[in-house]
């Protein structure tokens, strides 16, 4: 107590400071007297703050006349921002802005250590260090030499740019000099973008050889910035850019590339594109553009593992009661076995929904518009030789309004009670094919009745298990359309669909007649922390359909049975799997099935997929994979991480790989190696090994805060 009150003594005296508009600072300390008119000395545990900065030390003595504070040591002053600047001993302004620092060492956002044999401040905003060693390893023992330093003559440190820059520059491993640098400047740990190199990258490839890529980083303002990524290896040479802007309503990135390589004669390049923007009245613009000049670029510089470019832009708006979105899509194909001339490269979609609630009317009404355009470059109008069921020139146009009713209901018991009531119009026109009718105009009146029938039971601790019986009957009526399906050629049955009146996935086909739903669920919630749920359902119909597929589970009146479940426990084990069992094959003809394992150290996942032979859907031979992924911490220094993809349907791996990283506080490196077993013409196999090495504590190589290590005291 008694030093608090010689502090707040002390800071009545500084009258000439006061008296021109200058706050005084605050002195606290074991002793505070005045030795002459204008000079003050506070001893023993001194601590002072002025502006946000605080100072400690075992004496300060403070000259008023000059303005001027001789300060003995140890000392450390802490700047607002949190950075820490011990020495020996100084003498400074009363601002703590100008003067000499000896025997100084700063810490910079509790990172980068820059230990000098005299620092000096400089209005402020510059210290400059003479015989300086800068480091972000933690060093134990006077003799101990950090895994890393940069030792100079002479740094500069600019606070308000928050840059470093040194004169005669030498990059150390273990006190082995390594690397020369006449001048060097770096970015301080606490600026995000700056101008200089990134971690440059080491990689080697069975197609490309050995190479290395030293990206370039410039800011070009506040709000872009381009990233040069020079990439030579022995069997090419690539120059890769990316280019980021941001505007006050959005954003764009474009990435590129150009390569030069023995693998091909002509000049390889890829182009992509992305942006997003706010328009007026809480409109939003999505674009995207892709080009590559070949086939096989993206996948052997490992740019993007796509099998089809997509080039679009999106205008919508969603609110609460209103979604609007419309699309233009332009698609190529990079698959082998595929043919954009044959495939939808140009599609257009335009979707409206509207809910309106009416006073005094019960329940909700919606009115739905979509229109729908896709084109196809061939002129055939035939299926060509490819054999696939699809006619090579077919060109498609439709627009479909729906309005629609609905309602929820409690009824005695419990039980809700769904009603649903709904006319859709659709009128479809088709180009180019042989095997259809040219047009269709078809109204659909449809109706449906949804009954749920929830049961809770509560049971010790806050267990919680819920068994829910659903039932749905849904009829639709009007006639099917003459012309071909060319949207709903594939069909998905799931939980989420269980209870619907249509479940193609397009209005060129809706289902017909009566169709009734029943199903349960099941979930269960303990208090020790694990979760299980177990849904099962099955769909009737009076005649099958045939424009469903074999695979969908749909394609006789009754249908296979749905059967989804999950499990999981606090633990962090999770399984889930969905599956459609065929009980004349008394086999599933689609399944999937995910097991997750996460703990403080290990993050394990596998996934299996299988889809049965369905002609309809052009695929002759049964369809299944593993994938399996993992990662794994062994030490605080020490991490892995891997996955593996197998085909089971032709018995050979897909893609397989596997990282390695070390890190401690100052460093971080990476080694990683893949392969890919490509099975496409236009592929080959390859296997790809890759080396990263970062320096912590600067802005470019990551951050060394989360990263601590303690000395050994014996």
């Amino acid at each position: 107590m008694m030093r608090w009150l010689i502090g707040m003594l002390a800071l009545l005296w500084p009258v000439s400071a006061t008296a021109q508009g200058v706050d005084p600072a605050l002195l606290v300390a074991d002793m505070v007297y005045v030795e002459s008119e204008d000079v003050l000395v506070a001893q023993g545990n001194v601590e002072a703050i002025y502006d946000g900065r605080r100072l400690n030390a075992s004496r300060v003595v403070y000259d008023d006349a000059n303005g001027t504070l001789s300060i003995e040591g140890p000392i450390r002053i802490t700047e607002p921002n949190g950075d820490v600047l011990t020495a020996t001993s100084a003498t400074l302004d009363e601002g703590f802005e100008n003067g000499i620092l000896a025997g100084a060492r700063i810490v910079l956002d509790e990172q980068l250590q820059l230990a000098a044999v005299e620092a000096r401040r400089l209005g402020g905003r510059y210290t400059q260090l003479s015989r300086v060693v800068v480091t972000s390893c933690q060093v134990c023992g006077r003799n101990q030499a950090p895994l890393w330093s940069i030792r100079a003559d002479r740094v500069v440190h600019d606070e308000e740019e928050r840059q470093i820059y040194f004169d005669n520059a030498v990059f150390r491993v273990l006190d082995v000099p390594v690397f020369y640098f006449p001048r060097l400047r770096i970015p301080d740990p606490t600026l995000d973008r700056a101008r200089g190199f990134l971690p440059p990258e080491v990689r080697t490839s069975s197609l490309l050889g050995f190479g290395a890529k030293l990206p370039y980083f410039i800011p070009i303002g506040a709000h872009q910035d381009v990233t040069v990524s020079p990439y030579l290896t022995t069997e090419s040479r690539t120059l890769e850019l990316r280019y980021r802007r941001a505007f006050t309503y959005g954003d764009i990135v474009v990435n590129t590339a150009v390569s030069r390589d023995s693998l091909i004669d002509d000049l390889r390049s890829y182009v992509f594109v992305e942006g997003s923007f706010d328009l007026p009245r809480n409109f939003k613009l999505d674009f995207g553009f892709q080009s590559v000049s070949d086939d096989a670029y993206l996948d052997v510089y490992g740019y993007s593992s796509a099998d089809r470019l997509k080039n679009f832009a999106e205008i919508s708006r969603y609110d609460r009661n209103t979604a609007f979105s419309a699309s233009t899509s332009v698609y190529e194909t990079l698959r082998d076995e595929d043919t954009t001339e044959t495939r939808p490269s140009t599609i257009l979609d335009m979707t409206y929904e509207q809910r309106i609630f009416l006073p005094r009317v019960p329940g909700e009404f919606r009115l739905n518009a979509d229109a729908h355009g896709h084109y196809r470059p061939s002129d055939l109008d035939i299926d060509g030789p490819d054999e696939d069921n699809v006619v090579d020139g077919r060109d498609v146009a439709q627009f479909s309004v729906t309005a629609s009713w609905r309602d929820r209901y409690t009824l005695p018991g419990g039980i809700r009670a769904g009603l649903l009531g709904q006319v859709s119009g659709d009128a479809i026109r088709i180009a180019q094919d042989a095997t259809s009718e040219p047009q269709a105009d078809v109204l659909t009146p449809a109706a449906a009745l949804e009954l749920r029938w929830p049961f809770i039971r509560r049971g010790r601790g806050g267990a919680r298990t819920l068994i829910e019986p659903l039932a749905q009957i849904a009829w639709s009526g009007g006639e099917r359309p003459t012309t071909a399906a060319d949207e709903s050629t594939r069909q998905e049955f799931d939980e989420g669909n269980l209870l619907s009146i249509s479940r193609f996935p397009s209005t060129d086909r809706r289902e017909r007649g009566r169709v009734t739903a029943l199903g349960v669920r099941w979930h269960h919630q303990d208090p020790i922390g694990w979760d299980a749920g177990l849904t099962l359902g099955q769909v009737w119909r009076d005649d099958a359909d045939p424009a469903v597929t074999k695979s969908s589970g749909l394609s006789e009146a009754e249908s296979d049975l749905l059967i989804a479940t999950h499990f999981a426990t606090a633990g962090g084990f999770r399984i889930s799997g969905r599956g459609l069992l065929d009980f004349d094959a008394a086999d599933f003809s689609k399944a999937e099935a995910r097991i997750d394992w996460e703990t403080r150290r290990l993050e394990l996942g596998a996934s299996y997929l299988l889809l049965k032979a369905d002609a309809a859907e052009n695929r002759d031979d049964p369809q299944s994979e593993w994938t399996l992924d993992a990662a794994y911490d062994f030490t605080r220094a020490w991490s892995a991480d891997g996955y593996w993809r197998y085909d089971l349907s032709d018995n050979r791996s897909d893609r397989a790989g596997l990282g390695v990283t070390w890190q401690n506080e100052c460093v971080s490196a990476e080694l990683s190696v893949s392969r890919r077993f490509a099975s496409s013409t236009n592929l080959e196999p390859s296997t790809d090994f890759g080396l990263v090495v970062s320096l912590k504590g600067f802005s470019t190589g990551g951050s060394a805060k989360e990263y601590r290590r303690t000395c050994s005291t014996f």
